[in-house]
């Protein structure tokens, strides 16, 4: 019973002093980003630094006697594990008037679930810009600046290094795509291009290589650190550092993060090869330390003396910091040790405006809207200069803070300048270094470079051009100087001028294939393909038309002499009218071709190359200017076809009449044989030049030689011989001896042989006969008898008869073979009949064969 008494009493007494020292304590909550494996683990420098505020804040009597205290737990970044926290603080006592929370994800899910128990959630370690939405997040404060404040600073450093094309690489958090939208959004306001968007969950391989392969030089990288340290491995493997690329990190990493948890998260890369990579990339960053060391703040600390205490507590906590080791969240440490100054500076002004209405602060719960209002109130207005910098809230929530710009520079950051987002004011430094020593460049430099023709090939080919064309201005002078000798009469003169214009022309259109790019402008361009397709088209009409009439007519005559038809005088204008038809035909062809299809200047693409000597980040895109159409394919066939089945025509001509020989066509063999030079040419040239198009030296050295081979092969064969006789015979005399056998078909030649050959046998027997009666007179005188005597007379008789009768043979015999083989006579005839003088003259019918031939 007294054991009872007792036990009551201490209960009684113990009572009030407990609830007394509740009263006077002021519980918070808070939820720290410690022992994760991804995201922001930020809490490992965080939470000591709110150990050291909470300590400051009851040290200097802030909230008028009461104290402050925090309950707190690790959620590792994760947002269901962070709202497992959260309510584990809200249903386990003590009340709770306001969470602290950090890490974006864990944020997003507090803070929007804060509001149904009217709680205000401060977070020291957020920057979703997603996090600004106050119908979302009514309730939400923060002292780490919205990730948006970036956007503005890294919108001005492109501008001001006109970078102009980006590329974006992501973790897929909400954090970074709300970051990305707004991104988007500003770029497009300022004329910037983001070439491609990337992002990733885990392996950031993929995206990297899918960066290289969009020629991304300047890159926007969004992600936690822990991801960050696989990008930067990546960035090594795949080549994507150096002088030609510039990435952006986000700039609350720690000054060694590419440096420290190599092994323990499995980075295949060395510390070398990190450092290698990470070399040149720039950070933007709130400020988050105030940058007048000497200027003491609200705790009456400086920013460099809270550096050094917070460093002695992180020593005693096991990292190396005189090693430069330091944990995740350093960098972001005042902005929590500021937060719950802000805290504590909010509770003392709702504390005061209470007090006025009789009521505490120790009454709220959370169904107490009123008291929550007069919290968030007086934390939206407070303002106060802290370790982190001037601390202020938006509208939104969001802290309003200048931006930090640094880069990497021998493996240490160093200050750039700030950007204040408010006056939109760039301070520079201009301490920015650069590998290679310029700025680089948003994107690989495409130098256009137009292939043209080799000078030395071209002036080589105009050079033979010239001289065929003076060659065949010649001979056409020659033609019409001599046209009233036989040698060039018997050729019919106007075709071969004809020939002779159209390789003029042949020749003059390897003029206009040789004016290229490096010659002529490009608007110019489209009329020099119409021309130089005229041109070679109708001198090709003009050359192998004139060509093709001789045959033809040739293999008409011939044909109609097979038939024993009636041979009539060739008549010129049917082989003039060939040439006008053909002509007719192709000028009909370009007509058409030239007003409904026009040609024009088409640039052909080759793949890019590197310069030869340059180390500049550019490229070769080498380009080819081609005459192309619409519907180029349909014309080019339709010409082909119809030149194609001219030469067809021409080879078969030309093969029909080999061996036939006219006087009036004296060179019908040697034109047949500028036939097969043409065709066998153009079978040859056609193909590879399709194949060649591309090479434009090769293309413009195969139709160049092609048309010089053929317009100075075909000038040879026809006009060598006639020139070679006119030099040789001077004066024209009746019967040349240009060609003696040319005026005999192989017929006659067969016949006139085997007649040659009787004559000989026949010779042959007289002289025999003539032994043999030398041989009788010697024996006429040694007979005896009358009667031997009789007998040798009448033998005798009877020999010189038959002597007498061969004689008149061969003598007739050669005259028939005179007749045959002559128009004029000739030397083998009198050489056969050994005594002739005289012979008659060819008959009408054998007119159209000559001698003279060619």
């Amino acid at each position: 019973m007294i054991r009872f008494a007792v036990i009551v009493f201490v209960l009684l007494i113990d009572v009030p002093f407990s609830i007394q020292e509740d009263d006077k304590v002021l519980h918070i909550g808070g939820i720290f980003p410690i022992g994760g494996k991804g995201g922001w683990q930020g809490g490992q420098a965080c939470e000591p630094a709110v150990r050291l505020a909470l300590e400051d804040v009851n040290k200097n009597s802030v909230l008028s006697g009461y104290q402050l205290k925090l309950h707190w737990n690790d959620s590792e970044c994760d947002p269901g594990l962070g709202a497992s926290v959260m309510y584990d603080l809200l249903y386990n006592k003590p009340q709770k008037l306001m969470l602290l929370a950090g890490c974006s994800t864990v944020c997003t899910t507090v803070a929007e679930a804060a509001k149904m128990w009217n709680l205000v959630v401060l977070c020291y370690g957020a920057s979703s810009p997603a996090l600004s939405d106050r119908n979302r997040f009514p309730t939400l404060f923060r002292t780490h600046p919205s990730a948006t404040v970036h956007s503005p600073t890294r919108i001005t450093l492109m501008k001001k290094f006109e970078w102009y094309r980006i590329a974006i690489l992501q973790q897929t958090e909400e954090v970074f795509i709300s970051t990305v939208e707004d991104i988007e959004t500003r770029c497009k306001q300022n004329g910037i291009e983001i070439i491609t968007r990337q992002s990733f969950v885990s392996d950031p391989g993929d995206a990297v290589k899918n960066l290289r392969r969009q020629d991304a030089r300047i890159i926007v990288g969004l992600f936690y650190v822990v991801a960050a340290r696989k990008v930067l491995c990546e960035m090594y493997k795949q080549q994507l550092y150096g002088k030609a690329y510039v990435w952006f990190f986000i700039g609350w990493y720690e000054d060694n993060w590419f440096e420290v948890n190599l092994e323990k998260e499995g980075i295949e890369c060395t510390k070398k090869e990190m450092r290698i990579a990470a070399e040149g990339h720039i950070t933007t960053e709130a400020l988050m330390w105030n940058q007048n060391i000497n200027q003491k703040t609200i705790s009456g600390m400086t920013s460099e003396d809270f550096r050094k205490r917070l460093e002695n507590v992180l020593r005693s906590g096991g990292y190396a910091i005189d090693r430069h080791r330091y944990p995740e969240g350093y960098q972001e440490a005042p902005l929590a040790y500021d937060a719950v100054w802000a805290v504590a500076l909010a509770f003392n002004k709702t504390m005061g405006i209470l007090e006025k209405q009789g009521k505490s602060i120790t009454s709220f719960n959370y169904n107490n809207k009123e008291i929550a209002d007069h919290i968030y109130s007086a934390i939206n207005s407070t303002q106060f200069l802290g370790i982190s910098g001037y601390v202020a809230f938006s509208s939104q929530g969001d802290r309003i803070a200048l931006t930090q710009i640094e880069q990497v520079i021998e493996g240490k950051y160093v200050k750039l300048g700030y950007y204040d987002t408010q006056s939109d004011n760039l301070t520079w430094f201009d301490k920015e270094k650069w590998i290679g020593g310029k700025v680089p460049q948003d994107r690989t430099v495409i130098r256009r470079v137009l292939r043209t023709l080799s000078i030395p090939l071209l002036i080589c080919m105009w050079v033979i051009t010239t001289i065929g064309i003076l060659g065949a201005v010649s001979l056409i002078v020659f033609n019409v100087l001599n046209h009233h000798r036989r040698v060039i009469a018997q050729s019919y003169p106007a075709c071969n001028t004809i020939m002779l214009s159209g390789c003029v022309l042949s020749l003059s259109s390897i003029y206009l294939f040789g004016l290229d790019g490096q010659i002529i402008s490009p608007a110019v361009f489209p009329n020099i393909c119409q021309i130089k397709t005229w041109v070679l088209s109708i001198g090709f009409t003009l050359g192998y038309g004139a060509m093709y009439s001789k045959v033809w007519r040739v293999h008409r005559l011939h044909t109609s002499q097979k038939k024993n038809a009636i041979r009539k005088a060739l008549q010129p204008w049917k082989m003039y009218s060939i040439v006008i038809f053909l002509l007719a035909v192709d000028v009909a062809i370009l007509f058409l071709w030239q007003c409904m299809d026009p040609l024009k200047r088409d640039i052909q693409v080759f793949p890019m190359e590197n310069p030869l000597n340059s180390n500049d980040d550019i490229k070769i895109r080498p380009e080819l200017e081609h005459c192309k159409s619409e519907n180029h394919n349909f014309w080019l066939s339709l010409t082909l076809s119809y030149k194609g089945l001219l030469l067809l025509f021409g080879l078969f001509v030309s093969y029909e009449t080999r061996s036939v020989k006219l006087r009036q066509i004296n060179d019908s063999r040697y034109v047949g044989m500028s036939i097969y030079n043409v065709v066998v040419t153009c079978l040859i040239t056609t193909p590879v030049i399709m194949v060649t198009a591309s090479q434009q030296d090769a293309s413009f050295a195969f139709v160049a030689l092609s048309v010089i081979f053929c317009c100075f092969l075909s000038m040879a064969l026809i006009f060598v011989p006639k020139v070679i006789e006119v030099i040789r015979d001077p004066h024209d005399k009746p019967e040349s001896k240009y060609n003696p056998d040319a005026g005999m078909s192989k017929e006659d030649e067969d016949k006139y042989k085997r007649l040659i050959d009787e004559n000989k046998q026949l010779a042959a027997k007289i002289k025999e006969k003539e032994e043999r009666l030398k041989q009788l007179k010697s024996d006429l005188f040694s007979l005896r008898g009358d009667t031997d005597k009789t007998e040798l007379k009448w033998n005798d008789e009877s020999q010189l008869t038959e002597h007498s009768f061969l004689s008149q043979s061969v003598n007739k015999d050669t005259l028939i073979v005179a007749d045959f083989i002559t128009g004029e006579g000739t030397s083998d005839s009198a050489f056969i009949a050994g005594t002739a003088t005289s012979y008659s003259r060819a008959s009408a019918s054998d007119m159209e064969f000559s001698e003279s031939y060619l």
